[in-house]
């Protein structure tokens, strides 16, 4: 388990401009990829978006809301992709593919780690991963990483290589970085999708031509092993997996068949769940609404507007229905529930600012209109 505290990573932290002047780099062009929107450890919520000179962040005045200070600027070169993610220590870490150009001949790339301990605080240094290819033309093809904590807070990242197999990096004991291994696999998609279950055991999926690929752990932090194919069809980059029981995933995707939405917990049925989602990724998300254990789903539809729909947990097969909220976003809306347990939806703006909708006191799941943060 990771014991190094903000206080004692001082001297790997990165600058993060504070100057609350508007300028081009302050305005988002979208969100990062993974869980952009989280509760920190003292309650407060925090928001992640792409700028053109690296990430924005935005964070909650106090617990619970509403008002939010930010964006900061945390200056990264070379990045075309960025993912968060947040471990039950509350530390958030982002994984990033970085992009070099090095004279004639493909770019240098690599993929590059860094971590935020608190809330507000800095982020450290960016720490490159490597890349497992040595040849400068298949190194240019390396994928783009996503990346997974475990409960004891070990790092897993995983990233499509050039072969459009599946390759894994993990965090050893002690913080350093064992070696890429690979995890075979074949004509994967980007990008993979990762689930850290409460029990430790962490899990991927990958989309191929008409099936998933999955991997998953016997035992907490032990070998990545890959379990048998499941035969479905995915829309590129429209997937997520979510905990919806001990030690168990549901993945939602886009079933480009139907145009509709798609549930599966492997062993079980494909439940179809409606919607008529754009291009993107799905929001999905576990919270008490009214005393229930429900799963919240969202997503963009083909005009831009965010659908959001709840139904109680693992009982797809009663139906649900997908209400308009009237918001509309650019990339990825994101779910979370803030400091009181109420549902926040987290979107992107075409004005590049964060907008916030957050769950009112009535019964059921419903949402005040949103405020830019």
């Amino acid at each position: 388990m990771r014991t190094r505290s903000g206080r004692g990573a001082a001297r790997d932290r990165a600058i993060v401009e504070t100057d609350s002047a508007v300028d081009g780099s302050r305005g988002a062009e979208g969100p990062v990829a993974g869980r952009w929107l989280v509760l920190g450890r003292d309650g407060r919520l925090t928001a992640y978006a792409r700028t053109r000179t690296g990430l924005l962040r935005w964070t909650e005045r106090r617990p619970g809301g509403p008002d939010w200070q930010g964006p900061d600027v945390i200056p990264v070169a070379g990045l075309t992709h960025v993912y968060a993610t947040q471990g039950a220590d509350a530390y958030v870490h982002f994984v990033g593919r970085r992009q070099v150009r090095k004279g004639d001949g493909p770019p240098a790339v690599d993929v590059v780690h860094a971590i935020q301990y608190q809330t507000g605080r800095p982020v450290t240094e960016w720490r490159s991963l490597g890349n497992p290819h040595k040849d400068r033309e298949k190194a240019a093809r390396f994928g783009v990483p996503v990346a997974a904590v475990s409960a004891s807070g070990t790092v897993y990242v995983f990233v499509r290589n050039a072969g459009r197999g599946v390759m894994l990096r993990r965090e050893l004991p002690g913080g350093t970085w064992g070696g890429w291994t690979d995890l075979k696999g074949s004509q994967a998609q980007e990008p993979v999708v990762v689930v850290d279950h409460s029990s430790g055991h962490v899990e991927a999926m990958v989309p191929g031509p008409n099936l998933i690929m999955r991997w998953a752990q016997e035992e907490p932090d032990g070998d990545v092993r890959q379990q048998p194919d499941i035969p479905v069809t995915v829309a590129p980059g429209s997937a997520v997996a979510l905990e919806t029981a001990p030690g168990r995933a549901t993945y939602y995707w886009t079933d480009p068949t139907t145009g509709g939405i798609a549930g599966h917990r492997p062993g079980g049925w494909v439940y179809p769940l409606g919607g008529a989602p754009g291009e993107g990724v799905l929001a999905a998300l576990r919270a008490p609404i009214d005393g229930y254990d429900c799963t919240v789903l969202a997503h963009r539809d083909v005009d831009g507007q965010v659908m959001l729909a709840a139904f109680g947990t693992e009982n797809e097969q009663a139906g649900l229905w997908w209400s308009a909220t009237g918001e509309g976003c650019v990339g990825a809306p994101a779910l979370a529930c803030d400091a009181f347990g109420r549902v926040v939806l987290g979107m992107i703006g075409a004005d590049g600012g964060l907008h916030i909708a957050r769950q009112t006191a009535e019964s059921g799941l419903r949402l005040a209109p949103s405020q830019r943060a």
